[in-house]
């Protein structure tokens, strides 16, 4: 380990070159994923530096004799913030893209980034070096579809994503926002996980219910058929049906500048005799 006497450490001459580099002289890498560092973690990785040294060298590869951050600016932060000068960096051989991924890599093995920083940043592989997505899961050593199912969160606006983070919503929210495609139902349903604390389950069923309320309004309304004779149709086959069954029943139509009406006299145990007026059309 290193501490705050900056002991420069010994290396042999077959591994890769580990050297002392004064902190302030480190560019940081443009390839960074991650955008935020939780003050409350750094000041607890400060304080273990300060207690036991740095456990880990910082990666750093050489541009323009320039000493370029590969990896570990946690701890580059953290060593800044204990005082140490001079940090210990293990020299690698990095081109662009190997240090971009292995700025991405060790973000996500030794703390994990927000989701959108992980999107981001493989977003960000992808387009920059002209990595597919299959090449991209396979460096990152993981599935295409978790590549691309990291990709889709970036359809989120950065005002939507920046209130899932503010919030405490996590991905598997930020994931149900996704199923809505309409961006104004998709900001409602945001609005409502936030302001009734929804857990999962309860911005799933949320979901569920803008999707059914919003095919429901979608539904064309049943046509209303203005040619009466339909109904006429429909009541003449009604008769005609309890006539075949045996039922004697017996109607009437008149007709009226305002309306067509149907008296329709069905014998009840043959004592009592039910009417009922049907059909009236303006």
């Amino acid at each position: 380990m290193w501490g705050l006497d900056n002991k420069r450490p010994k290396y042999k001459a077959d591994e890769r070159k580990l050297i002392l580099v004064p902190v302030a002289d480190i560019l940081p890498n443009p390839d960074q994923p991650r955008r935020e560092f939780a003050y409350d973690k750094l000041l607890e990785l400060a304080q273990s530096i300060n207690e036991n040294g740095l456990l880990h060298p910082i990666s750093i590869t050489l541009r323009d004799n320039k000493p370029v951050l590969v990896a570990g600016e946690r701890r580059l932060r953290a060593a800044k913030m204990v005082g140490m000068k001079e940090i210990p960096c293990l020299v690698v051989r990095a081109p662009g893209a190997k240090s971009a991924l292995m700025a991405l890599v060790e973000n996500l093995q030794r703390e994990d980034m927000n989701a959108f920083e992980e999107a981001e940043g493989i977003q960000r592989l992808i387009h920059v070096y002209g990595l597919t997505q299959d090449e991209a899961a396979h460096r990152l050593g993981c599935a295409q579809s978790t590549v691309a199912n990291k990709l889709r969160l970036l359809k989120l606006d950065p005002e939507q994503r920046e209130q899932i983070l503010r919030n405490g919503l996590t991905e598997r929210h930020a994931r149900i926002l996704l199923r809505l495609e309409d961006g104004e139902l998709r900001q409602t349903a945001l609005e409502r996980m936030i302001a009734g604390r929804l857990t999962v389950a309860q911005a799933e069923r949320l979901a569920d219910e803008l999707l059914e309320g919003r095919s429901k309004a979608r539904r064309r309304p049943t046509p209303l058929i203005r040619d009466v004779r339909l109904f006429i149709n429909t009541v003449n086959h009604a008769l005609d049906t309890m006539r075949r069954s045996g039922i004697p029943a017996q109607a009437e139509k008149s007709e009226t500048p305002e309306y067509i009406q149907y008296v329709v006299r069905i014998p009840k145990g043959g004592k009592t005799v039910a009417e009922v007026t049907g059909i009236h059309t303006a």
